[in-house]
This record gives structure tokens, C-alpha cells and sequence, in this order.
């Protein structure tokens, strides 16, 4: 792994389709260049859990675009959120969570994604390429419709948690493996029912068949969540060995 470097933190605003997405850029102290790396959020919005994900990569020396995915309901933050979350006793969130969740469709998110790649390699310390692509939970199947989407703006997708990446439906993610040409990690949930048994074969036998560079790994005993350090869902071991893979990739890649 990289260096630790000193890191600068900012906000932006990023021009797409739709109107301006607000973002938080974090970078390495220094002329770079240094690798690009998108990262989608999960459900939950730019916060400061995922701030300090994108903090902690752009520590070893990387540029971190954190943008707002949910932009079209306002600025960040989208809506308010206790300091520690557990759906289950605190049920009224998915009052506030899942309708601006329903209404990012896979169209709409992937008509913001060129901006975002766009605006990343504009940027004057950003080394020239692919940027990398890291998701958790809604960003995992975001990352991958990205990866099949604009194949040439990706150099490496890493997901964990993902839902809903390969399901038996006509837009699923999986059905774009034959266009990806990025190497793939995914740290998948154990026994994660937006993620199922039957849709993880799904996606493997459609990256192998593709002949896409890919490893896919289920962590036994985690939850769906578990690199979320702000919800009930955490698991600190699952968390480092997610953190040792992704930087395994970034290395491989960059």
C-alpha cells in the first residue's frame, strides 16, 4: 500500500444531466498525478462514515470523488439521520430512505455517471486513464452497470455488500459482462437476501463466460452493511479484510 499521505478535503459541484450534483473531493497533499477513484454510496447519502472511506483511500494516494447520487432531491444531506442506524428499531427511516431510493433508476443514475467520470479526469492532479470504481451496497450494482456502461472510463470495479446485481430481470447488471473490460472484486454479504445464493452463481457464470477479470469471495458470518460503521450491521473483521482487497486492486491497477 501506498504511503500515507496528508490529505485535502473539499466540495464540489459537478454539472449533469439533470442539474448539479454536489460532491466531496478528497486528495493527496502534493502535484500528483494520482489515480482517480469514483466511489458510489450506499442508501444512507454522503455522510461522515463514507467521507472517511473516501478520506482513508485518498490517504494512500489517490484523488476520491464522493458525489451525492441523490442530487435530485436536494444538496447534501438528502435527509437526516440519527448518528447510529438500525432499520429495525428505527423503522421510520425507510419512510425517509426508500422513496428517494425507488426513485433512482438505473437509467437515471447512469446518465449522472459520465459527468462524474468527466469531471474526476478534468481534474488537474488526476493521472490520465481509467479511474477506479468503488461500491458499497446500492454502489456495488451501480459500480457494475458503470463498468458495462462506459468500459473504457473504468480500469477496476471493486463491491461489497452489493444487492441486486444479478437478478432474473431484463436490466440486470450481470447482462453486461460481456462489454466490461475492468478487473471486478466482490466482498459479498453472507446469507444477504438482496443478494441470494442463486444470483451470485448468476454473476459469476456470466463474468466467466465473458472472460472478464473478476474474484468473487462471500465473507462468512457478515452481514449486508458490514463495512457501515454507523449501523447496527458493522463487522470489524469483515471490514479490514474488505480494506486489504480493495487496496490489493488499487495496487494492481494503478
Amino acid at each position: 500500500m501506498t504511503t500515507a499521505h496528508e490529505v485535502r478535503r473539499t466540495t464540489v459541484d459537478i454539472t449533469t444531466e439533470d442539474g448539479t450534483a454536489d460532491a466531496y473531493l478528497v486528495q493527496p497533499e502534493g502535484e500528483g498525478p494520482y489515480p482517480g477513484v469514483l466511489i458510489y454510496m450506499n442508501a444512507l447519502g454522503v455522510r461522515p462514515h463514507i467521507k472517511s472511506v473516501a478520506d482513508r483511500i485518498a490517504a494512500a494516494g489517490y484523488v476520491v470523488l464522493l458525489p451525492n447520487l441523490f442530487h435530485r432531491h436536494g444538496r447534501t444531506p438528502v435527509f437526516e439521520l440519527p448518528e447510529f442506524v438500525d432499520f429495525e428499531r428505527q423503522p421510520e427511516l425507510f419512510d425517509r430512505v426508500g422513496p428517494v431510493l425507488d426513485s433512482l433508476t438505473a437509467e437515471l443514475a447512469m446518465r449522472d455517471a459520465p459527468a462524474y467520470l468527466d469531471w474526476l479526469a478534468g481534474f488537474p492532479v488526476v493521472a490520465a486513464g481509467p479511474a477506479a470504481v468503488v461500491g458499497y451496497c446500492l454502489g456495488a450494482r451501480l459500480g457494475l452497470l458503470t463498468a458495462g456502461t462506459y468500459p473504457e472510463r473504468v480500469a477496476a470495479l471493486a463491491g461489497f455488500h452489493g444487492g441486486f446485481l444479478a437478478p432474473d430481470t431484463q436490466d440486470s447488471p450481470h447482462l453486461l459482462a460481456h462489454r466490461i473490460t475492468a478487473e471486478l472484486y466482490f466482498g459479498h454479504a453472507d446469507q444477504d437476501p438482496s443478494l441470494p445464493a442463486e444470483q451470485i452463481d448468476r454473476l459469476e457464470k456470466a463474468l466467466s463466460e465473458a472472460g472478464v477479470r473478476h474474484r468473487a469471495q462471500v465473507y462468512e458470518g457478515a452481514p449486508h452493511g458490514f463495512t457501515l460503521a454507523d449501523t447496527v450491521y458493522y463487522d470489524a473483521a469483515a471490514d479490514e479484510r474488505h480494506w486489504a482487497e480493495l487496496f490489493a486492486l488499487l495496487d494492481r491497477t494503478f
